[in-house]
């Protein structure tokens, strides 16, 4: 099922799954999707986030103590999915996809009936082996485009992604701000498109 924005702005609500609990995780995301949310990233705890600010790192602690883990994620995806039509995304680090495996996880995606994955810290130069089992599945492939990203990447990037591309607004971890950087690109209806 492809994710379809129909050119119009889309809530997008983020979750680390498993924290406090995936029972409650799944009844934060049905009220999202109550509330008007388009599409839900669910988001695999991970030990070592990089990009992650204080926040993110918290929770996902909090749901490795309690053993949340990929295919715990993907159960939970599947479980949305008899509920609602909303957009899936599985938003993870590598580490755990590799672990999986390639192939089994886009399985897996495929059978939890998710749109597709955002996998933050794979470059778009080293994803040529993801995206053959993500298009075997037709499962969107979403990649980060950065605000340092060069033009010639920027194209890189919006030609493999195959869902959305997530615009980073900022360089630096996640987190609450009081407004946009000054300094962030624009990237709106006037940013150019590849």
């Amino acid at each position: 099922m492809p994710l379809a924005f129909n050119r119009k702005p889309s809530l997008v609500a983020y979750l680390t799954c498993g924290d406090p609990n995936l029972g409650t995780t799944l009844d934060i995301v049905l009220a999202a999707i109550d509330a008007g949310a388009d599409l839900i990233e669910l988001g695999v705890p991970f030990s070592d986030p990089v990009a992650d600010g204080p926040v993110i790192q918290r929770a996902s602690e909090r749901a490795l103590r309690h053993g949340t883990s990929l295919p715990q994620v993907l159960g939970l995806a599947k479980e949305i999915r008899k509920r609602s039509e909303v957009g899936l995304i599985i938003f993870t680090y590598l580490n755990p996809v590799l672990r999986m495996g390639l192939q089994t996880f886009s399985a897996a995606a495929q059978e939890a009936c998710v749109d597709g994955a955002l996998i933050t810290d794979l470059p778009v130069e080293e994803s040529r082996e993801y995206l053959s089992e993500m298009q075997k599945r037709t499962l969107a492939t979403v990649f980060l485009a950065a605000p340092t990203s060069t033009d010639a990447r920027l194209k890189q990037i919006a030609q493999a992604s195959s869902g959305f591309v997530y615009a980073v607004s900022r360089t630096g971890v996640t987190g609450a701000r009081p407004q946009m950087p000054e300094d962030a690109p624009p990237r709106g209806a006037s940013a150019p498109v590849y």
